[in-house]
């Protein structure tokens, strides 16, 4: 693995331990696809650091439980929105 992408996914786990961040802030934050911090998270990471790994699998778990939950909440800002522009 070449530095810069290992140097790369040692960021974006930090980042998500801190912040507990979702995959789509992170990679708005660091400039790279869904599937780039995927990537990083899921098979890069537990080559470079497994404890970590797992750590960031159960806040990723976490934030896919309560996907639904965001999403239900940015459709009644919309609506709410939209009421109010009538």
């Amino acid at each position: 693995m070449q530095d810069y992408i290992e140097q790369r996914v040692l960021e974006i786990s930090n980042y998500i331990l801190e912040t507990g961040a979702t995959v789509r802030q992170v990679a708005k934050k660091f400039g790279v696809s869904k599937s780039t911090v995927h990537k990083d998270i899921t098979e890069r990471l537990p080559y470079i650091n497994r404890y970590i790994a797992r750590e960031i699998k159960a806040i990723l778990e976490k934030n896919k439980a309560e996907r639904h939950l965001r999403g239900g909440e940015a459709t009644r800002k919309k609506y709410l929105r939209e009421k109010k522009n009538e």
